[in-house]
């Protein structure tokens, strides 16, 4: 399919370099365009180089000598660039590493995938050992893990979950999950997509090829979830953890059941559900919703929510020292995530946030964390913002600090036994760390040098 065909590659980050092998085992002829110098690609470039990359960081569409066939672009690079024009002008078809994924891999792999503006990881990672438990060669990637392409080209067969974005969405074409999950709509990426109206056209794509006979589950308690399942070609089924429906997946005296043709099926005590929070309810009725439409057995489904204990920077308890828990939410990147963070405790809150604002309103969430925090800790680019939105309210224990070092110092002096202490940013890490994982590493690390420096 790929054969000799001349493909440019478009950022050289993860996903990109994931491409790029998976093309050059399909024999294709590679460009790489990244604004990285060559130089500061480091190990990379030297990668490329090897695989007989030709990389440029500067476009000049008088560089190219012969016609490009095919254009795949890294999520992380906005389509706004003049590049993509020129490529709509010569009429290049543009598609992402998602798409790419799809296109290569095995009739015998069937993807299913989890969108949302919150809970995708969790779901993902839950709904993978779902089908673990019920016996599924069951693999996730995506958004998280590894690169999917990376994942799909050693695969003959089984079943991979993917979390996808509304990024990697924007340059979807034939992708079409037999079953595809949509968990929440609130604003977030409006830094890239401008509008809400872009960013939920976005996340749509996602069942925008499926077929009547393949399935969209949506978080019926969402608004404008239930809209858009409105316009889903698929059939839809729906979730609620706020009140019973007359068909789907709901909670009926304190246990998640599946109403279908008036007919009920019992799944799992939410007593017995170890995640924490009522965003995380959302999250597992998503999740047994796609498993349990997939074919994986109710007991099964019972038995891996009852031992799941959730995934790295998302609501993460690292540890009680001195009778104060401290929390790894580093996945927390805008205001509805943090809201949620909130929610899921009784407990007095030192809250620690800031980074960089991905086009947010603060406004809400300065209301909400007026009432739940005792402390706010604040740093980064959009610590100004933030502080801004809740002065506004009559909250005042606030404080600046620097960096993440002097945020966990002034968290473990300010808290007392019963207190949790709660990295949820609000915000991008990239102003200060490469990654949301690199900053909730940290927070880890400094932590857990708190229990060493404790006296005995």
């Amino acid at each position: 399919m790929l054969a000799a065909q001349r493909v440019l590659v478009i950022g050289l980050a993860r996903s990109g370099l994931a491409a790029i092998h998976s093309l050059h085992k399909q024999g294709a002829q590679i460009m790489g365009y990244d604004q990285k110098t060559f130089d500061s690609l480091g190990t990379v470039g030297k990668e490329l180089e090897q695989l007989g990359v030709q990389v440029v960081n500067q476009w000049d569409p008088d560089l190219i000598s012969d016609p490009i066939d095919l254009i795949v672009v890294s999520p992380g690079v906005p389509l706004s660039l003049p590049i993509f024009e020129w490529a709509h002008q010569q009429r290049i078809p543009i598609i992402g590493e998602l798409e790419l994924a799809y296109r290569l891999k095995s009739d015998q792999v069937d993807l299913l995938a989890v969108t949302g503006t919150n809970g995708k990881t969790t779901t993902t990672a839950l709904l993978r050992y779902i089908l673990e438990k019920d016996g599924r060669l069951a693999y996730y990637g995506g958004n998280i893990g590894i690169a999917l392409t990376s994942l799909i080209e050693n695969l003959d067969e089984g079943v991979v979950v993917v979390e996808v974005s509304s990024f990697q969405l924007e340059t979807v074409e034939n992708f079409r999950p037999p079953i595809c999950g949509l968990l929440n709509i609130t604003p977030d990426h409006l830094d890239r997509h401008k509008t809400m109206e872009a960013y939920i056209e976005a996340k749509s794509n996602i069942f925008k090829q499926q077929l009547p006979h393949d399935y969209a589950v949506f978080n019926y308690d969402d608004h404008c979830l239930r809209e858009i399942a409105e316009k889903c070609p698929a059939t839809v089924v729906f979730f609620s953890a706020q009140q019973q429906l007359p068909e789907g997946f709901f909670i009926n005296n304190d246990v998640i059941v599946y109403q279908h043709h008036q007919e009920t099926t019992q799944i799992c005590p939410v007593g017995d559900i170890r995640l924490r929070g009522q965003h995380n309810l959302e999250n597992v009725l998503c999740a047994a919703a796609m498993s349990y439409l997939y074919g994986a057995k109710p007991a099964m489904i019972s038995d891996a929510l009852k031992t799941f204990t959730g995934v790295r920077h998302r609501m993460e308890e690292v540890i009680y020292n001195q009778g104060v828990l401290y929390v790894n939410d580093s996945k927390a990147t805008n205001p509805e995530s943090v809201m949620k963070a909130l929610e899921s405790f009784q407990q007095p809150i030192i809250l620690i946030a800031g980074g960089r604002n991905k086009g947010s309103d603060f406004a809400e969430l300065a209301q909400v964390l007026a009432n739940r925090v005792r402390d706010l800790i604040l740093l980064g680019e959009a610590r100004q913002e933030i502080k801004d939105a809740v002065m506004k309210t009559s909250f005042r224990n606030i404080h600046e600090v620097s960096d993440l070092t002097e945020a966990v110092d002034l968290a473990s002096q300010l808290a007392v036994v019963g207190d949790v202490v709660l990295l949820s940013p609000a915000c991008a890490s990239w102003d200060q760390f490469p990654s949301y994982e690199h900053r909730g590493d940290l927070f880890c690390k400094l932590v857990r040098s708190l229990v060493e420096q404790s006296p005995d």
